[in-house]
């Protein structure tokens, strides 16, 4: 079955975040998206390592079954709310190395690519999760590591498709941002259930620019940590 599931994806840890809040907020996500009926159940699940060479391993095979709708997540690490990413950059930083040592192959993601690639339901997603109660935000600037990255890939695809950076998780007993008497990986969820349902109401678009360059989301031996 193709064409309309529900795609929803996530980061494994990284150097300094051992467990990927995105990875458990995708888990319940998922789960609770199956019990809703969203896309008649089949509501499909990929935690992404956390290194560029997971892209064309892992991510374009998930995209090349034609999702009707892809949901991706990842942590801000000094984010206090979860941020809407309205874009994606054909750029990349050569100085943060993935969990296998390797950095990006060069400085764009695409040679051949647009500037950036922009996401249409960041809007209404914004306007979804905050009437759920989630404190929210939009956000011009997805980084220049592999969320960005990943969104990049991800944009180039005709279905709807929509990158959320989340906050770290509060201690347990915390609430954090979120409403009291729902613990924030439940709050969390539930509200993105609501905005993968507005997802997966959506069109397809046409994108021009979708055949790019798979080999340009490689990576190389980060030469400042001497990994190979």
């Amino acid at each position: 079955m193709s064409g309309k599931h529900l795609l929803v994806t996530g980061f494994g840890p990284f150097p300094g975040v051992p467990i990927n809040p995105s990875a458990v907020v995708a888990r319940r996500l998922a789960a609770l998206a199956r019990r809703h009926g969203l896309a008649g159940g089949d509501v499909r699940l990929l935690i992404l390592p956390t290194a560029y060479g997971a892209i064309p391993t892992h991510l374009v095979p998930a995209l090349a079954e034609a999702p009707g709708a892809v949901l991706m997540l990842g942590v801000a690490r000094r984010a206090t709310r979860v941020r809407v990413e309205v874009r994606a950059r054909n750029r990349a930083s050569r100085l943060f190395p993935d969990v296998s040592g390797h950095v990006a192959r060069r400085l764009t993601l695409s040679a051949d690519g647009p500037a950036e690639r922009r996401a249409p339901p960041a809007a209404p997603a914004l306007a979804t999760l905050r009437r759920n109660g989630i404190p929210a935000i939009a956000s011009n600037d997805a980084g220049r590591y592999l969320c960005n990255a990943a969104y990049f890939r991800g944009l180039a695809e005709a279905a709807p498709v929509l990158f959320i950076h989340i906050p770290p998780l509060p201690r347990a007993g915390r609430p954090g941002p979120y409403r009291r008497g729902r613990s924030p990986v439940e709050a969390l969820a539930a509200a993105l259930v609501a905005v993968a349902r507005g997802l997966l109401a959506r069109p397809s678009i046409h994108r021009a620019d979708r055949a790019i360059e798979e080999n340009a989301m490689g990576a190389v031996p980060n030469p400042i940590s001497g990994v190979l």
